[in-house]
């Protein structure tokens, strides 16, 4: 019988405080690469990673709730974790769970349940990062297998994961390779299929989680090719996509845990003859973070209700994208207030607060860089928007499913008519305005529920000042460019 998961998830929260605050000391473990195997073992022996595992193969159900329950339980200790368990469960169990052929199915969740194993997902190539649609990774197609050649980098877990999830383009006839997409499974136990490191990155931060160069040249039986449901392209959208909605789940223990070290630092901290929580900037300071948990605590709520496995998500990059990229935002900007207020402490690599400014900053970047996601957010908007024959944005997102519930309060900033031709830089700007808005709403959908009505309204109360300012930058355009050949007559002490 299934253990009830509150129990689960407190015995996973205890057994993680005990080993990074009794058995070991997290800040020192931390500032090194990996983490000893005893404390793995430790972590591991109580299948955390049974959350995203059928229970017909022994797990506990892929139900998103239990998942984002880890994430967060884990990155309320250790960032880096999190994005471990957060790799394993959203780009290769719930992948593999959804699209892999059901002979190889029983082996693999065994090995996780059973074997402590790790797997992960490749698509990044040196030469093509965000351009995955032109990787150059193909496979041919041989009686009873598939042979896949090509190089990936900077895949977490590099050469700790048993099993990979690889992506390939199919090469046709004529030595060109197909426009779309495929995934296959590799085993490295097996000696066909086992992926070479080349070798491995100093990646600044995440000191926990390898990466590297790896040289793919393996050859897998048929039984371990995803099967598409539609196309490869789709295929690797919804995976995508369900792994960016489950962000939140890596954010919200982490944003929690600056916080709560924010929180307890200021109210014990005095400054004089009054406690560091008494001025007003450091208020301020505090309720940004705090916003900041409310917003993600929303994300969380409604990814549970919409990146189930069952569901297709190829189509919902508007909501994926505005998680991501605003949930990594505010965990920079968690740690960055943090350290400020945590003053000389703070500035340490074992400290938690300079370590997570170190370690949030890549979540910034990697699937998909938050800039080219506001983009596409922003793009997204704009096309439905001319495909309703809208063009004034307060009255549209009045109309928009997923803003509409709290568009009454910000269409009169909003009324003003979107014009056409807009940079870049416009266009990131205004993503970053729809993405506070959409998460906002999510808050404002659990306050029915009975979530804290004050913690709403200080979130709105930011996410007003955000957008306002915001578009004081959307309608002042700087279009300052860099002056590539600037050196000559630029010297200060030619001025003298």
């Amino acid at each position: 019988m299934k253990e009830n998961y509150t129990i689960f998830l407190d015995r996973f929260s205890k057994r993680l405080h005990s080993l990074f605050h009794s058995d070991s000391n997290i800040n020192e473990l931390s500032i090194n690469r990996g983490l000893p195997p005893e404390i793995w073992e430790g972590i591991m022996e109580l299948k955390p990673l049974s959350v995203a595992i059928p229970s017909e193969y022994g797990g506990r159900g892929t139900d998103v709730k239990e998942c984002l329950g880890i994430l967060a339980a884990a990155s309320y200790e250790s960032l880096p974790l999190s994005l471990t368990f957060g790799i394993n469960i959203a780009l290769f169990l719930e992948p593999f769970a959804k699209y892999g052929q059901d002979p190889m199915k029983e082996y693999v969740f065994n090995r996780f349940l059973e074997g402590q194993a790790m797997g992960g997902l490749m698509i990044t190539e040196p030469d093509f990062g965000s351009d995955a649609l032109n990787m150059r990774t193909f496979y041919t197609q041989e009686a009873t297998s598939y042979r896949l050649k090509g190089t990936k980098h900077w895949q977490g877990l590099t050469g700790m994961a048993e099993f990979w999830l690889v992506a390939a383009r199919k090469q046709l006839a004529d030595g060109e390779l197909a426009r779309d997409i495929d995934f296959f499974v590799t085993d490295n136990n097996k000696a066909e299929q086992r992926i070479h490191v080349e070798h491995y990155f100093n990646n600044l931060g995440l000191y926990m989680i390898p990466y590297g160069l790896n040289t793919i040249d393996v050859t897998v039986p048929v039984e371990q090719k995803l099967m598409q449901h539609s196309t490869g392209i789709k295929m690797m959208l919804d995976i995508l996509h369900r792994s960016r909605l489950q962000f939140p789940g890596m954010g919200m223990g982490f944003i929690k845990r600056m916080l709560d070290e924010a929180l307890s630092h200021c109210i014990n901290r005095k400054v004089g003859a009054q406690k560091l929580l008494e001025l007003d900037a450091v208020q301020y300071q505090l309720s940004r973070i705090q916003s900041s948990y409310s917003l993600c605590s929303g994300m969380c709520a409604r990814s549970t209700s919409i990146s189930g496995i069952a569901n297709d998500l190829a189509t919902k990059g508007l909501e994926a994208n505005s998680m991501k990229a605003l949930v990594t935002d505010l965990m920079q900007e968690a740690a960055q207030i943090c350290v400020q207020l945590s003053g000389s402490s703070g500035y340490k690599i074992d400290h938690v607060a300079g370590r997570g400014i170190v370690d949030s900053r890549p979540f910034q970047i990697f699937e998909g860089s938050n800039e080219m996601l506001y983009t596409q957010i922003a793009e997204i908007i704009l096309k439905q928007m001319r495909k309703e024959k809208q063009s004034n944005l307060g009255t549209y997102i009045l109309s928009l499913e997923q803003t509409k519930l709290v568009g009454d309060r910000f269409a009169k900033l909003l009324n003003f008519t979107v014009p056409e031709g807009l940079v870049q830089r416009q266009l990131i700007v205004l993503g970053r305005v729809i993405a506070r808005l959409i998460t906002l709403q999510y808050v404002f959908e659990m306050v029915a529920k009975g979530f804290r009505t004050d913690l709403y309204e200080n979130s709105f109360k930011h996410m007003e000042t955000d957008i306002r300012k915001l578009l004081s930058d959307f309608s002042n355009v700087n279009n300052a460019a860099p002056i590539i050949e600037y050196r000559e007559a630029s010297d200060w002490m030619d001025f003298i």
